[in-house]
């Protein structure tokens, strides 16, 4: 049994008796050297279970806490209990952001890590806006319980 993947194909070798006619003291010359072949032997990166799910159980607690004092009255923790969620959601996405970014997941319409291409200054644009109007939405919505 092999330990890993080898290249195992023929490369027109000569006979063992030729190639000791041809060695030099420090071996074989280069062009008598069959090519190597390399293979990746880790596993493909991707997100387990048991990384996704503190992330997905934050974000919830996250987001019923913002969600709950804007859809019921709660006097005058409401407007607290709702920022302290909505801290809590946008921590767990970051969180969500950083362990995809860790196993090479890119956002839609952004170049992926160590391509070399160039960032395109439109889709900056369009999430910096997308980002600022969540924002402003949800401030407007927590000052609305005062």
């Amino acid at each position: 049994m092999e330990a890993g993947p080898r290249d195992t194909e023929q490369h027109d070798v000569p006979p063992p008796r030729e190639i000791a006619g041809r060695l030099s003291p420090d071996g074989p010359d280069e062009q008598d050297v069959a090519p190597e072949v390399e293979v990746e032997l880790r596993p493909t990166r991707k997100l387990r279970i048991w990384q996704l799910a503190p992330i997905v159980v934050l974000a919830t607690v996250g987001s019923l806490m913002f969600a709950f004092p804007l859809a019921f009255e709660f006097g005058d923790g409401g407007a607290v209990v709702a920022m302290l969620g909505l801290l809590i959601s946008c921590c767990a996405a970051g969180w969500g952001m950083m362990a995809a970014r860790r196993v090479g997941h890119t956002w839609p319409g952004l170049p992926a890590r160590g391509s070399g291409d160039r960032l395109d200054w439109r889709v900056i644009a369009l999430y910096v806006a997308a980002g600022a109007g969540l924002v402003a939405l949800a401030v407007w919505r927590v000052a609305r319980l005062r």
